[in-house]
């Protein structure tokens, strides 16, 4: 790497942390099995997992709290989000709510997913509506998906636009706080994290277990 690439690197990272700039992500998995029949078996039971986000949280080890909300506000056990519902999530070792709201939902005969943003809090509950809870910015997304190719299938998590949260309104008193979850706590945890659920999302693990 070049003096000039690294200089890039580092002003590009200052603008990061000053929430100017942003930074697009991709973690994903793969799990190839002997027969098509039994890579489009193994799919739908990973469209189940996809689609059922509270039992994200079961996840094994150092893990997140994942719990979906109907779009009223209401905590709900569905087994599948809808457009406008939200996710509250909590990062391992802290009280911190970070809301989401799925935006898009695609389910194709080879492909599921969906699509989330940062929000503020679901209306009915909220103290202060102007305000993001989460500390990436409102027009971040997060995807998460499932395909099938033939025998195999694929588990992704694909963040676009992820800039910190950490300026004007939707920020409020949780600029700092932004600031350091950011670049702190999920800079480190981020990739275990993903690196976990798209694991879990083509039964990784459960050959691991077999093995």
């Amino acid at each position: 790497m070049s003096i000039k690439d690294i200089f890039n690197k580092v002003k590009k990272e200052a603008k990061v942390l000053q929430g100017e700039e942003t930074k697009d992500k991709l973690y994903q998995n793969e799990n190839t099995y002997p027969t098509e029949q039994e890579a489009i078996a193994a799919f739908e039971r990973s469209k189940q997992k996809l689609f059922n986000v509270n039992d994200w949280t079961k996840l094994s080890g150092v893990n997140s709290t994942f719990e979906l909300y109907d779009n009223r506000g209401r905590r709900t056990s569905a087994l599948k989000p809808e457009h406008g519902y939200y996710m509250k999530i909590i990062l391992p070792a802290s009280t911190i709510e970070n809301w989401v709201q799925v935006t898009e939902i695609r389910e194709e005969e080879n492909l599921a997913e969906f699509t989330v943003h940062p929000s503020e809090k679901p209306v009915e509950i909220a103290e202060d509506e102007a305000e993001v809870k989460h500390f990436f910015a409102k027009e971040a997304s997060s995807t998460f998906r499932v395909t099938r190719q033939g025998n195999t299938i694929h588990g992704y998590e694909i963040g676009k636009n992820e800039a910190i949260n950490n300026q004007g309104e939707d920020a409020g008193n949780r600029a700092v706080l932004n600031t350091f979850v950011a670049e702190g706590g999920w800079a480190i945890f981020q990739e275990l994290q993903w690196d976990k659920l798209t694991r879990y999302l083509v039964h990784l693990e459960e050959k691991k277990e077999e093995s």
